[in-house]
């Protein structure tokens, strides 16, 4: 709307004609620059600011940008002319009219080329864009997956997304490792929450990158409880036992020169259990679902590691007996001891493993 009629209290309702000029103009910039009505460059403007300006009509006035390489400078001027704040220095429409026919004369081009050439136009940008939100959803794909294979087996994580739903399965021989810090309890009394977390993340950041040398697979961490696998979901035989030795190992290892970082001169006391033996696997839950194990196997690995002494590795007989099939793996009695739930166990310490296999 022409500004003097923004101005009036009742302007006319049949309008005016150097009002419908005016409005030309702005419908004219609109569709030469093809970016909305009354568009400004560098003026994030809402609609109600640019009307406020308009009425008030401050020098130099507010219009719209007037852009020479989306449009000829004759097209320009003939817009800068229709939106003139003074009505009577606007054209009259026959002489708009005789102004375009002279310019798509000059052209040399009639509606239907300069429509179809405006429809390629908006195809190719209609095309540009979808290209680009596609890229944009392949990598938020990307990231969702990554995170779901980091949570989830990826035999389990592709299940699921194909809308399966993932049956338990049984494994016949697997073994399990579980470890935690001996006096985590008065390291945490005596730590800010902060301090706990930190230690925490950094122990099993640390964890986490040894263990990608085996294969195992990592069940979960609850506090200072760190559980991991070897057998499933991907069965290796009778590699299980041999893949999470050496892990305990390596991690024993790694341990012993690791810093707390608010208590350097104080050493982490990891206590380690593995017991091998059948189990039950399968997802459970719908929100934020856990690949869980069940047995009395993961039951008897969890009472080795209670049962074991700090910086050391407590193995069971099972255990023993599969670490025995690779001969190259030193092994000390302990022998019988009272395990609770379990009675009287025969069990062994890993102390290490020799060059010869």
């Amino acid at each position: 709307m022409a500004p003097e009629l923004l101005r009036m209290e009742s302007p006319p309702l049949q309008g005016t004609q150097k009002g419908d000029v005016h409005s030309f103009g702005i419908v004219l910039q609109e569709v030469a620059l093809r970016r909305g009505a009354f568009y400004l460059e560098g003026y994030p403007l809402s609609p109600k600011e640019i009307v406020d300006r308009v009425v008030l009509g401050e020098w130099p006035c507010l219009r719209p940008t007037v852009d020479p390489q989306s449009h000829s400078p004759e097209l320009g001027q003939l817009m800068q002319r229709c939106w003139a704040e003074e009505p009577t220095e606007r054209p009259e429409f026959n002489h708009i009219r005789l102004l375009l026919r002279k310019q798509n004369k000059e052209s040399r081009t009639n509606i239907l080329d300069n429509l179809l050439s405006r429809m390629e136009q908006y195809a190719n940008n209609l095309e540009e864009l979808v290209e680009e939100r596609t890229q944009a959803y392949h990598e938020e794909k990307r990231k969702a997956e990554a995170l779901l294979y980091q949570i989830l087996p990826h035999s389990v994580a592709e299940q699921l997304k194909r809308g399966e739903t993932v049956q338990a399965e049984a494994f016949d021989s697997v073994t399990i490792y579980f470890s935690d810090i001996v006096g985590f309890t008065a390291i945490s009394a005596e730590s800010t929450p902060m301090q706990v977390v930190t230690l925490l993340n950094d122990l099993y950041t640390c964890f986490d990158a040894i263990i990608d040398n085996f294969d195992v697979y990592k069940v979960e961490t609850i506090g200072d409880a760190y559980m991991v696998v070897s057998g499933l979901p991907v069965r290796n035989g009778m590699l299980h036992g041999r893949e999470i030795a050496r892990m305990a190992l390596a991690l024993l290892d790694a341990v012993r020169s690791f810093k707390i970082c608010h208590r350097s001169e104080q050493q982490l006391r990891l206590r380690i259990g593995i017991h091998s033996g059948p189990v039950c696997a399968g997802v459970v839950g719908l929100k934020m679902p856990r690949y869980c194990l069940f047995g009395d196997t993961v039951n008897t690995s969890s009472r080795m590691e209670s049962s074991g002494e700090a910086l050391k590795i407590h193995v069971s007989a099972a255990t023993h007996d599969v670490l025995l099939e690779f001969n190259c793996f030193q092994l000390e009695p302990r022998g019988d001891i009272e395990v609770k739930g379990k009675g009287k166990m025969t069990t062994y310490w890993l102390l290490g493993e020799s060059d010869s296999q």
